[in-house]
């Protein structure tokens, strides 16, 4: 009875916070209609999109000063979520240092400081430290600064690094002299990959298009202004990327589209030799390639949809010749493999968990590293020694903070290295479990869940719910120690593992695009039910979150089921589907005709009409829902979330909250210092915290 009254009076304490909030801002509508296929669609909002139109700057700061205001009243429970989460977290810090020709590197963080250290130690890990880059400097004056690449010289005496300003993702490299700290005046913008030939003076980089499409690979000599054109890939279809073997051998381009990909490759120590194409790009044929001796190493998925791995050798690397190194098991997807002088390292998952499987390529013998626990994420970590029998992964679950292991690939002994330390952790008081959904075809639908011991699973329970479901991603399950605060509320915090992410190998994938997407959106609605059914939680307290695609996941579901949610959060949110398939001129869009469909094919129009979110919002009570957007988000433009609410505002039946954030000085990823992400996370905790009248306080 005593926990009723505490929970009523949070309720009507929230209740009074919000009553005198502002009137919320009301977007000018210009119709604009567009007719296809028969079908008229009228975008109201529209002219939100004019970044440069004064009106649109104006909407986006009235909604900013709206959602401040209305959140005003939380200030102290945001400092409060803030110290918490702060308090969770080791604030002075050195990731493990890994060794790569004579030196060790590492990253380290400073109390107070929003940005990493670059550092690194000649020959031993007792020597004196080097600082290479100092991202805090780098981001002096600037409202974002983000850190792309970070490629040293074979010889250690050059940084090639690349920087992001605004949070567009356009990277600019540098090239700066470790011997006096200075950068040179070798420069390139908008760059992606980048990599070092083995003569030490020599730059390879991708640069993008105007749709942000890698499509150029460029040879870069230090001092010379005039750089090579190396190769360009003409198809819109296809990203371009590089990299470098592991034995600094071979430089391998790789063009990729959603469904097939071609590679070519450099002798590391010959730079201005024409690349090679390794097998000319076929449809349906996607295979990546990595070197050792006389062959090159081939993930490809020839012989069926999950991957195999063959080599092939260097001096005629055909189809025809390639022998088998991995055999096809349709159960097991090959995501990945590291490949050293003596072993094989393939990432797979199996039963959606990942697995690393070792294969000794002296005797052939295969074996898997063993995992403790029933939901987890493990990987490669920073493996950059060819010669070695060492391999170094990662460990982590909901339970288990990041923890970097060695693993002798011979003796089959593992050394942990570091677990991240959290500060007034007791990892002891929480559990972790496995169990799933059936889906509205019979498909089971795995969801992780993590919540405190002394909290066992009820109805009256709130639980957050999260999840991705596009592109083949994994939503893997990883430790967070910001999620605490959640916890030590009585949140359960769960992971739905959907269709259109990767997490049950590339058939999940398949079976969530396209034609078949809405099946990642009722694989939601059912994962949501059965926590509700099975009383881990009520509809009454249930929040729900995505970002980007899982923004469209979040309009979707919100728009099927909107009597489900309690609260919805949505992050940079891809909303506007229509208008932004249709808009060939926009970033990235010819590239996802692959991944959702074409929609100037009648078929497709109709079917992602079906389920566009910002198509379908109609007049119909909703749930309380926060939206963040970011004005210089170059991959879901700003607009897509801003003119979601606007249309919401104008169509909802009901008084519940919705509120938009505009980052106005970032991009998709959001803030790009610690402390500032921290402090986006406690204003989006306090949200929910109060529009659910939840007791405020730790257990």
């Amino acid at each position: 009875m005593k926990k009723q009254i505490v929970f009523a009076l949070s309720f009507f304490i929230a209740v009074g916070l919000f009553a005198q909030a502002p009137k919320a801002p009301v977007a000018k509508k210009m119709p604009k209609s567009v007719t296809m296929f028969g079908d008229t669609r009228i975008d109201d909002y529209g002219w939100l999109r004019d970044k440069s139109n004064p009106e649109t700057i104006a909407y986006l700061e009235s909604e900013n000063a709206y959602t401040n205001a209305v959140m005003a009243p939380t200030a102290e429970l945001q400092k409060k979520l803030y110290d918490e989460m702060l308090g969770h977290i080791k604030q002075t810090d050195t990731q493990v240092p890994f060794r790569k020709g004579d030196y060790f590197y590492y990253t380290r963080t400073e109390e107070g400081k929003q940005y990493p250290i670059f550092a690194r130690k000649k020959g031993s890990v007792e020597a004196p430290e080097q600082i290479t880059l100092d991202v805090n400097k780098l981001a002096e004056g600037q409202k974002f600064m983000n850190v792309g690449r970070y490629e040293v010289s074979d010889d250690g005496n050059l940084l090639a690094y690349s920087t992001d300003n605004v949070g567009y993702r356009q990277y600019v490299l540098h090239v700066k002299d470790l011997h006096t700290g200075e950068d040179l005046p070798d420069r390139a913008e908008k760059t992606g990959s980048v990599l070092w030939a083995a003569d030490n003076k020599s730059i390879f980089y991708t640069v993008e298009n105007p749709a942000k499409r890698q499509w150029r690979l460029y040879r870069h000599t230090l001092g010379s202004s005039n750089d090579a054109l190396v190769y360009e890939e003409k198809d819109d279809l296809y990203d371009l990327y590089a990299d470098r073997s592991l034995s600094g051998d071979w430089i391998f381009t790789t063009s990729e589209s959603k469904t097939s990909s071609e590679v070519r490759a450099i002798p590391a120590n010959d730079p201005t030799a024409a690349p090679r194409v390794i097998v000319p790009r076929k449809e349906n044929l996607k295979y990546f390639v990595d070197h050792r001796g006389d062959r090159f190493y081939i993930r490809t998925n020839d012989a069926g949809i999950n991957f195999r791995i063959v080599s092939a050798p260097v001096a005629d690397p055909q189809q025809k010749n390639w022998t088998e190194v991995i055999a096809y098991r349709k159960p097991v997807y090959v995501t990945d493999f590291d490949l050293f002088a003596n072993h094989l390292v393939a990432t797979e998952r199996e039963g959606g968990l990942t697995q690393l499987e070792v294969l000794d390529l002296r005797d052939g013998k295969l074996h898997r590293i063993q995992f403790p626990e029933p939901t987890y994420t493990a990987g490669p970590s920073q493996n950059h020694v060819f010669n070695t029998t060492i391999f170094r992964y990662t460990y982590t679950s909901l339970i288990t903070p990041a923890s970097t292991f060695d693993y002798n690939m011979d003796s089959r002994e593992q050394m942990l290295l570091k677990r991240v330390e959290v500060p007034n952790y007791d990892p002891a008081k929480y559990t972790s479990e496995r169990i799933y959904a059936t889906a509205k075809d019979g498909v089971k639908v795995p969801i992780s869940l993590v919540y405190r011991k002394d909290m066992k699973p009820r109805a009256v329970n709130p639980l957050w719910l999260y999840a991705y479901g596009s592109y083949g991603a994994s939503t893997n399950p990883t430790f967070s120690p910001t999620r605490l605060a959640l916890l030590d509320r009585g949140f359960v915090y769960a992971i739905a593992h959907i269709r259109g992410g990767g997490e049950m190998g590339k058939e999940w994938h398949e079976a969530g695009r396209m034609m078949t997407k809405r099946n990642t959106f009722t694989d939601f609605i059912a994962a949501a039910e059965h926590l509700v059914n099975e009383k881990y939680t009520s509809k009454e307290k249930l929040v729900i979150s995505g970002g980007s695609a899982g923004g469209l996941l979040m309009g979707a579901v919100t728009n099927m089921r909107p009597d489900l949610f309690h609260v919805v959060l949505a992050y940079v949110p891809f909303v506007d589907v229509m208008n932004t398939m249709l808009d060939a001129t926009l970033p990235l869009t010819t590239q996802e005709y692959i991944e959702w469909g074409n929609p100037n094919e009648k078929d497709a129009y109709f079917y992602m009409k079906s389920y566009d979110p910002y198509s379908n919002v109609t007049k119909r009570r909703y749930p309380i829902m926060l939206v963040h957007t970011s004005l210089n988000d170059s991959q879901v433009g700003y607009w897509e979330g801003t003119k979601w609410v606007a249309k919401l505002r104008a169509n909802k039946s009901d008084t519940n909250r919705l509120l938009l954030k505009v980052n106005m000085g970032a991009g998709h990823g959001g803030a790009s210092g610690r402390y500032d992400a921290l402090r986006d996370l406690a204003f989006d905790y306090a949200f929910v915290l109060t529009e659910m009248g939840m007791n405020l306080q730790e257990r």
